[in-house]
C-alpha cells in the first residue's frame, strides 16, 4: 500500500530571535542582519532575518513526523540522506509563525533502493509562501 499523495498534519513553528542568532552562529553566518537587531532594523526589517537554510529548522518539525509515519514505512536503520532542494520566497523574520505542510510525492524502488520524496510548503502568518522544499530519502535493501 503506497502512501504517495498523503498530506500530513501541518506544524507551526514560532521563529525566535535567539534561535536565529544561534543558527547563524552554528553555521558561521556573519551577516549582521542575522545577529544584530539594530542592523536588521536599519535595513528595514522588523527583527532579525533568518538565514535561508534556517528553513531546515522550521520545516523539519513537519517533515520528521511525515518520514516516521508508519503508513510511509521507511526503515530508518537503512536510510541515507538523498538530498534537499529549496526555493525561497519572502524573507523569514524573527517573530514570524511559519506553518509547514508535508506531502509524500513519490515512493519508488530502483536497483534495490527505495526512494521516498517529500514536498514541504511553508507559509508565514500572512499567507506568504516563504519556502518550498523537496526532501529525498534513500533506503538501502528495499
Amino acid at each position: 500500500m503506497s502512501a504517495v499523495g498523503t498530506t500530513f498534519a501541518p506544524v507551526t513553528y514560532a521563529v525566535g530571535r535567539e534561535k536565529v542568532r544561534e543558527y547563524a552562529a552554528a553555521v558561521g553566518e556573519t551577516n549582521p542582519l542575522h545577529t544584530d537587531l539594530d542592523a536588521a532594523r536599519a535595513a528595514g526589517h522588523a527583527d532579525l532575518v533568518a538565514p535561508p537554510m534556517f528553513a531546515v529548522v522550521y520545516s523539519a518539525q513537519a517533515v520528521w513526523p511525515a518520514m516516521s509515519d508508519p503508513a510511509v514505512g521507511m526503515d530508518f536503520a537503512r536510510m541515507v540522506h538523498g538530498g534537499q532542494d529549496f526555493a525561497w520566497g519572502p524573507l523569514v523574520i524573527a517573530g514570524d509563525d511559519i506553518t509547514t505542510e508535508v506531502e509524500l510525492t513519490d515512493q519508488s524502488e530502483r536497483g534495490g533502493l527505495g526512494f521516498y520524496v517529500f514536498a514541504s510548503r511553508s507559509d508565514n502568518e500572512r499567507g506568504e509562501r516563504v519556502c518550498t522544499g523537496t526532501w529525498t530519502c534513500i533506503v538501502r535493501g528495499a
